[in-house]
């Protein structure tokens, strides 16, 4: 049985202002996490929340997956630029040409968004939050087809998206190559085992999709971390 995509999980400097931002960019709740301190709940059918863990760590790369918002009309994407601005964001240049319409953001401790163009096909029915774009292979796309049970609704040219048969944003790569990383992912997937799964045979399921276990044994804080088959970490939870 696949496992759910649980939280979205961004390491912050200042947790509680980083969330502040985000909901009021998204228009989402900000809510008391129990075990981690803040995050924000989704007010759509995005399905995840984001939650905000205190890190010392500061950023030091381009991450690689970053949020899409979506736009109804250029004076909408306007008004999220602008909003955007207000509550703390800067422009920022990952190698964008100018012809490109959609314009990249970063939020007050620098991670990377994108606020996409009006008519962009490709996100059109996936809500405001229309994508997590990540910087991944093929097979890390097939990876989490399979991990989350969500189908591939692209798949060309090593490219591939996923996405919830409930709706929802996309998840995308894009294909090598892949952009360096070091360490432990500032931004990295929350999974939980069904309400009457079993944290352990998930843990097997996913080893034997093709992820690998970095942490020492049994985790933390009732946590397993993996990694993903480009290196990426990720949680597995107990059920909820």
């Amino acid at each position: 049985m696949a496992c759910q995509l649980f939280a979205l999980c961004v390491d912050a400097g200042r947790p509680l202002p980083l969330a502040r931002f985000w909901s009021g960019v998204l228009g989402w709740e900000v809510a008391d996490d129990p075990r981690h301190g803040v995050a924000v709940l989704p007010s759509d059918d995005t399905g995840f929340r984001i939650r905000f863990l205190p890190s010392q760590e500061r950023k030091a790369e381009q991450n690689r997956m970053h949020f899409d918002l979506t736009s109804t009309s250029l004076a909408d994407q306007e008004r999220t630029v602008a909003r955007s601005l207000e509550l703390g964001a800067r422009h920022t240049d990952v190698g964008q040409l100018p012809e490109e319409g959609h314009v990249v953001l970063a939020d007050p401790e620098g991670n990377e968004f994108c606020v996409i163009e009006p008519g962009n096909n490709f996100l059109a029915e996936c809500g405001f939050v229309g994508a997590l774009a990540c910087d991944g292979s093929q097979e890390v796309g097939y990876f989490w087809s399979k991990a989350l049970g969500w189908p591939l609704v692209w798949d060309q040219d090593q490219e591939t998206a996923i996405r919830s048969p409930h709706g929802g944003p996309k998840i995308t790569w894009g294909g090598p190559p892949l952009m360096p990383t070091t360490g432990v992912n500032r931004l990295r997937f929350e999974l939980a085992p069904a309400l009457d799964g079993d944290q352990r045979a998930e843990v097997d399921r996913l080893l034997s999709l093709g992820a690998t276990r970095i942490d020492p044994g049994e985790g933390v804080e009732d946590r397993v971390v993996l990694a993903d088959p480009d290196g990426n970490t990720f949680y597995v939870s107990a059920p909820r």
